[in-house]
């Protein structure tokens, strides 16, 4: 039977991290709790767990069986030589195969925050037809704030579900899993952190792509060639009207509200620049 109580500690440390760190702004409400409507998911789609692998093995069992999961994606890292969770990956297809759960293994480096987010994100869209469950249990501690972080961010669909498994107890390490058995399957409230329009993701890799720095002239033009800039004027203006329509639809948002980039003067020439929170987002939302 599932215990759901909210892990609001959890969510805070998520929430400020991503504020001091990555530049993120946010928009806080609770999407799911025991008394809302939202805990229970359709029952037409597939239940799709997502679980880092660690040294865990009953944490992303026993859940994927109590919530009768139709599929699972183990989050693998890259490098299984320099993995000591890797033994473990084996043990855990092996009893998902008993319950006739379908298996599929995501390469990412566990170490890397972003690259983290950006896996999860990218599974969360591949599955966005079903309900998804993401195990903060399972992996390591960054592995569950970026995979929180990932819930946060997108869950435009309002598909997805993280969750905490709770160990009954825990054995310390000795080549064998940390923990057994799961004592209660906890639901994790979730937080909406806002992210930047499409167009201002497309430009952003404009600049990333041109070594992280661009003129304002080859900016407008590139801007207006890809469609993320509207011109209305005739031939006489149209220079003048692109900036202008660069300046409010492009650099005002990614400067002003979301710190992404600034602005330099060099010579006659006005420069695009990423700044570190830029640099950042652009590792996982393009």
């Amino acid at each position: 039977m599932w215990a759901f109580h909210p892990l609001d500690d959890f969510c805070a440390i998520v929430l400020l991290f991503s504020y001091l760190h990555l530049g993120i702004g946010i928009i806080i409400y609770h999407e799911h709790s025991m008394h809302t409507d939202h805990t229970i998911m359709p029952l037409t789609n597939l239940r799709v767990h997502i679980a880092p692998v660690g040294f865990e093995i009953d944490r992303i069992v026993l859940p994927a069986k109590q919530m009768k999961a139709d599929k699972i994606w183990l989050l693998v890292h890259d490098n299984p030589s320099q993995d000591k969770a890797t033994p473990f990956v084996e043990k855990i297809q092996k009893q998902l195969k008993k319950e006739k759960i379908k298996v599929v293994k995501e390469h990412h480096d566990r170490l890397d925050l972003f690259q983290i987010i950006k896996t999860v994100k990218k599974i969360i869209e591949d599955e966005k037809e079903n309900n998804v469950y993401v195990n903060l249990a399972s992996g390591s501690k960054i592995q569950a704030i970026a995979c929180m972080m990932a819930c946060m961010m997108y869950n435009r669909m309002k598909n997805v579900i993280p969750f905490y498994a709770e160990a009954e107890s825990y054995l310390g390490f000795e080549g064998k899993q940390l923990s057994i058995g799961v004592k209660n399957v906890m639901e994790v409230p979730t937080y909406e952190i806002q992210t930047p329009e499409q167009k201002h993701v497309d430009a952003l890799k404009i600049i990333k792509e041109k070594g992280g720095k661009i003129t304002k002239k080859e900016m407008a033009e590139l801007a207006d060639s890809n469609g993320l800039i509207s011109v209305n004027a005739e031939k006489e203006n149209y220079t003048q009207a692109r900036f202008a329509s660069l300046d409010q639809n492009i650099i005002q948002p990614l400067l002003e509200r979301w710190n992404f980039i600034e602005i330099e003067k060099i010579g006659r020439n006005r420069w695009i620049k990423l700044t570190q929170e830029g640099k950042n987002a652009a590792e996982f939302l393009i």
